[in-house]
């Protein structure tokens, strides 16, 4: 539970933990603006390390983290070729637009996958064009909010078309970890594909604030710069660096149980009246259904479980999303499908 209720709404909504909450106050901290903080150093290595990247830089959220990723890696008035259901492109209230001027080019996805044909298409081949922009970055997540975890083999070609015509990659990472748990593989393999990575600690993870983008140590150095432009220049923060750290050693290990989890919950939803599952979307930590004939709409579906002490959101599109994460536990999935099934 979390506040003593249960919540499928995301996998943000997790608190942090006893360890961390203990880290964080004996917590030993400094100004991170004259990169004095200890803590946030040593998170920003540890990121740095795990994804296999030179540099990382401490952030508030994961859309300073993106957004400081555009506003480093490309010029106003140029373009970024990424997916149209993207983080960026939907939850990010335009901001690549007001802070990095930058113009999105967007890609339909296939399960999670923009067509490589479609990517090579919309590469602006002639620098000297003067009617078109410029093509500067393609980005793309490596588990979308869809549920879908990019296979490995399509991130190399990603990264090998964007070498054919001498582009940066940038991966929103932001929950990097449950790829990773899906795919089999340390998180540094997802991440050997793209020149800078945007990794979420509060995504399933459990800190309570953060995000860390690595990259090379050139590249981190002018997103400092950036992060100071936007107002990101954060002080003694190593209290927060340090749940930060726990999520990368620890929190990141046990994302498992989190996709069983959901994997459980989406077989015992199957059984309920009037919903229909979506097996093939149930990847990570997601379960995704829509009402078929189920005798309450959404929003009553949400007004009744709330009576209940259960917290979800609405329908998208017409489906709606639970999410599974540590505060979750396998008998509060069996309170919710009983509620359910008592409509």
């Amino acid at each position: 539970m979390v506040n003593g209720k249960i919540d499928l709404r995301s996998d943000t909504v997790t608190v942090p933990t006893d360890a961390m909450r203990k880290a964080m106050c004996e917590a030993v901290v400094g100004d991170d603006v004259y990169g004095d903080d200890v803590t946030v150093n040593e998170l920003e290595a540890l990121a740095a390390e795990m994804m296999g990247k030179e540099a990382g830089l401490f952030l508030p959220s994961g859309v300073m983290s993106n957004q400081i990723a555009l506003f480093t890696h490309v010029n106003r008035g140029e373009e970024v070729i990424l997916p149209d259901h993207c983080h960026i492109v939907v939850h990010e209230a335009g901001a690549a637009a007001i802070l990095a001027g930058a113009q999105l080019r967007t890609v339909q996805n296939v399960k999670g996958e923009m067509p490589l044909d479609v990517v090579e298409r919309y590469i602006r081949k002639d620098p000297q064009d003067i009617h078109q922009p410029k093509t500067a970055l393609i980005t793309y997540e490596n588990a979308d909010s869809d549920g879908q975890v990019c296979s490995l083999s399509y991130m190399e070609q990603i990264r090998t078309l964007a070498d054919r015509y001498h582009l940066p990659v940038h991966l929103d990472g932001a929950r990097i970890f449950n790829a990773a748990t899906k795919l089999g593989v340390e998180a540094k393999e997802i991440a050997k594909y793209a020149d800078t990575v945007s990794v979420c600690l509060s995504k399933g993870l459990c800190a309570p604030v953060g995000s860390v983008l690595v990259g090379s140590k050139t590249f981190i150095a002018e997103a400092r710069r950036k992060r100071k432009i936007i107002g990101g220049g954060m002080r003694q923060v190593g209290i927060l660096a340090a749940a930060g750290k726990i999520a990368l050693l620890e929190m990141s290990k046990r994302l498992q149980e989190d996709h069983d989890n959901a994997a459980y919950l989406m077989e015992e939803l199957s059984k309920v009246k009037g919903i229909t599952v979506f097996p093939e979307r149930q990847q990570i930590n997601m379960v995704f259904f829509r009402l078929d004939g189920y005798p309450l709409s959404s929003e009553k579906l949400m007004q009744y479980l709330a009576e209940k002490g259960v917290k979800i959101n609405g329908a998208d599109n017409g489906i709606m999303r639970f999410v599974t994460h540590y505060d979750v536990t396998r008998e509060e999935i069996d309170r919710v499908v009983a509620y359910m099934k008592e409509v």
